[in-house]
């Protein structure tokens, strides 16, 4: 058997307005930019993974670069991913997504004891905010 895989390292969501997608991820959700051209901004989160935003159809050719090539990639329709947050912090963060005039569309109490808060970023991709207790893994 190979070596088990570790962690997701990157996952990828597209914008139809990347400047528009950029504001909602820095303002909404302070990521912070570590990375930046005209077809995708890179956000650290967490220190542990990067989250890309690419302007869908951006990347529909072969990105060539000193170091190699990126295949084409774009995705459509409203896609899904989850942040991590303390148990403690939920409350502020259900407060914060509020004053932005953001709208949870969802909640959930998980049988291990995690809680989970559902919304949608300017695009329509649903994101979750999950404390603890969700998964075996967390």
């Amino acid at each position: 058997m190979s070596a088990p895989l570790g962690r997701v390292l990157e996952t990828s969501l597209y914008a139809d307005d990347l400047e528009r997608a950029a504001r909602f991820y820095e303002d909404v959700l302070e990521l912070k930019v570590l990375t930046a051209d005209s077809r995708f901004r890179a956000y650290d989160v967490g220190g542990q993974s990067v989250l890309l935003i690419f302007r869908r159809g951006a990347t529909l050719e072969t990105v060539r670069m000193p170091g190699g090539t990126i295949p084409p990639h774009d995705g459509h329709g409203p896609l899904h991913i989850a942040f991590t947050i303390a148990a403690d912090a939920l409350t502020d963060w259900e407060a914060r997504l509020g004053r932005h005039g953001v709208a949870i569309e969802g909640r959930t109490q998980w049988s291990r004891g995690g809680t989970s808060v559902y919304f949608r970023d300017p695009d329509g991709h649903l994101l979750e905010l999950a404390t603890p207790g969700l998964w075996a893994t967390y």
